[in-house]
């Protein structure tokens, strides 16, 4: 089995993201990122290979984005499926993580150390679960969701497309984010949140709506 694989981002995330695949027994080949700056450089000892373009040089690596902004992440993963329709998508879970098997897992999904992910979960595809969160049981998180560090999910929530859960966020059991909404820093979620609102605080309040 080929175990090369291609980091897309080349700042902070993909720092990690970059250790967590050598964790997982890949040979990082190196990054690709649109900063122009950063080609020919390295990060972490290992090389910017060039733009997202670059990734047709790879056929025989998988690929993994790491950048934490969500739409983001979900506008660079359509560029390079334009420029590779059959691009191998890497999963990387890091070896430490508590997960039951019932746990289903998208494709270019990244969960990171120390997370723990309990039963009946159902993760989308290139979602982030961040260093030391939990999910509870019966969750449902869509594609391109970020979960940051310290995150604390309840059992039987549902995260939609795009959701963005920041740092030390708590999510009682049963509540619903849906599409494009963000949860703030050490916010407390309370109850169901909107369509791409921002919600702050504890107990967490509508700070403003897209």
């Amino acid at each position: 089995m080929n175990k090369n694989i291609v980091v897309v981002g080349a700042c902070g995330f993909g720092k990690e993201v970059a250790w967590l695949a050598k964790s997982c027994g890949y040979q990082v080949l190196g990054f690709l990122d649109d900063d122009e700056q950063l080609h020919g450089s390295q990060v972490l000892g290992l090389p910017v290979l060039g733009d997202l373009s670059c990734c047709t040089e790879y056929f025989a690596a998988a690929f993994v984005v790491a950048i934490g902004n969500p739409r983001v992440r979900q506008a660079l993963v359509g560029k390079i499926e334009a420029l590779r329709p059959h691009v191998k998508w890497a999963t990387l879970t890091h070896p430490n993580v508590l997960i039951d098997d019932s746990v289903l897992l998208g494709k270019g999904t990244v969960v990171t150390a120390g997370c723990t992910l309990t039963t009946d979960i159902n993760i989308g595809d290139h979602c982030i679960v961040n260093i030391n969160s939990t999910v509870g049981h019966d969750c449902v998180l869509a594609d391109f969701v970020t979960v940051a560090p310290l995150v604390a999910i309840s059992g039987n929530v549902t995260l939609g497309q795009c959701v963005e859960i920041g740092t030390s966020a708590s999510i009682r059991q049963g509540v619903t984010v849906e599409e494009g909404a963000v949860l703030g820093m050490g916010g407390v979620l309370t109850k169901s949140q909107p369509a791409n609102t921002v919600f702050v605080g504890n107990p967490a309040k509508e700070l403003v709506r897209a």
